[in-house]
């Protein structure tokens, strides 16, 4: 079995997606995503500049149409999943692949998440930690933060590998209590993903996507917010909503994967992969042609 896994914003570099637009079913993504977004998007992805690809109004779109092509790709030589994650903003690119989602509903639901994200006010910033355990991580959280300046947990992308998000304030308290020596690493985002400060945008993003049509998955698909693999399209699509504000459980995600599956990182991007690996899982990355050859060679082992 193949388990498609999608990555997030946390991924994107300029020139990304660039073997992928030298295949005609990616191309042909790309060209779609332009003219459904209004925006050169692709072209945005290939050259950059970094300043205007970050910019999670545009970093989220991008992510994604790379994320579609290279799913078009594996289309086209004829690869199926048999369950599919994203990894956060990757959720909407593993509702397109279950078939719960057609492709512009798709690119517009990306286009009024990112919107909405990057209208909420900067007050926030989200940071890696290191090789802390999580029950610790989660207890300087809970010391570190206040009512009117929160802290979370926003991702917990590995064991070793937690992300927490929240107020300027409660980051600071947060890497005094866990200490010196400790890797804490700033993300580069604009704002506190996965974290209460969200809240402001949950309302409309609610809405956004209760006006969407959604179609019963075709495959499993594990939403983030649960870590659980369902066939409901009313869990995916109130896991849709609230996963703005909700921890992202990927290291769980990978737990729930089938005995066995071949991964298949399904984008421009290697760090799904390191993490599926880290966490004992085979897993493929289409980052280069050589991906694709390579899952020929697994599908017929």
């Amino acid at each position: 079995m193949l388990a498609y896994l999608f990555p997030g914003q946390g991924t994107l570099r300029v020139g990304m997606g660039g073997w992928l637009r030298r295949h005609p079913a990616a191309a042909s993504v790309l060209d779609e995503a332009d003219a459904v977004l209004r925006m050169p998007i692709s072209q945005l992805c290939a050259r950059g500049p970094i300043a205007d690809l970050v910019a999670t109004e545009n970093a989220q779109p991008a992510v994604t149409v790379c994320n579609l092509a290279a799913l078009a790709v594996l289309r086209a030589e004829g690869h199926r999943p048999g369950i599919v994650a994203g990894h956060s903003v990757g959720e909407l690119s593993a509702l397109y692949a279950a078939d719960v989602l057609d492709l512009a509903t798709t690119l517009r639901l990306v286009r009024d998440r990112a919107r909405l994200m990057a209208a909420v006010d900067g007050t926030g910033a989200m940071a890696a930690v290191l090789g802390v355990p999580l029950p610790q991580v989660e207890q300087a959280v809970a010391a570190a933060g206040t009512d009117t300046e929160p802290l979370a947990v926003g991702l917990v992308n590995a064991a070793d590998h937690v992300v927490v998000s929240g107020a300027f304030p409660a980051i600071e308290r947060f890497r005094q209590l866990v200490g010196p020596g400790r890797r804490i690493v700033p993300l580069k985002v604009s704002n506190a993903f996965h974290s209460p400060l969200m809240a402001e945008a949950l309302d409309e993003w609610r809405r956004v996507v209760r006006e969407q049509p959604m179609r019963p998955p075709t495959v499993p698909v594990v939403p983030n917010v649960t870590a659980t693999p369902t066939t409901d399209v009313e869990v995916l699509r109130e896991s849709l909503t609230t996963q703005l504000v909700a921890r992202v459980r990927w290291a769980e995600t990978m737990q729930r994967l089938p005995a066995g599956a071949t991964c298949v990182e399904v984008g421009d991007s290697r760090t799904l992969t390191g993490f599926a690996r880290g966490a004992g899982l085979r897993c493929l990355s289409l980052s280069e042609p050589a991906g694709l050859r390579r899952l020929a060679v697994a599908v017929t082992a």
